[in-house]
């Protein structure tokens, strides 16, 4: 999880160029600025984070939270109204 600034034009190279990185590194979006990486083991995980200090911005928060495969199977998904783009009438069915 990443928070950082984006003021001057050197701040957004700066993000462009952590954003670049956590994807090229293969990290996945979740959500703006929220990323995510499976890691087999601890000892990968750690360096994961060990990368990251290196290519971490001079400025901002840059935060990271190691969870367990079975915590993150637990995770829930609350979203608004439910939409489709799927016709799910028969109003136009053609019977051949």
């Amino acid at each position: 999880m990443f928070d950082l600034p984006v003021g001057t034009a050197g701040e957004r190279r700066e993000y462009a160029r952590f954003r670049k990185y956590l994807i090229k590194s293969g990290y996945l979006m979740m959500q703006e600025s929220i990323y995510c990486k499976l890691a087999q083991n601890s000892s990968m995980a750690d360096a994961l984070v060990d990368n990251l200090r290196k290519n971490k911005p001079d400025a901002g928060l840059v935060q990271v939270l190691k969870i367990t495969e079975k915590q993150y199977e637990k995770m829930e998904f609350i979203v608004g109204e439910f939409s489709s783009d799927v016709l799910d009438t028969d109003e136009r069915l053609v019977i051949l």
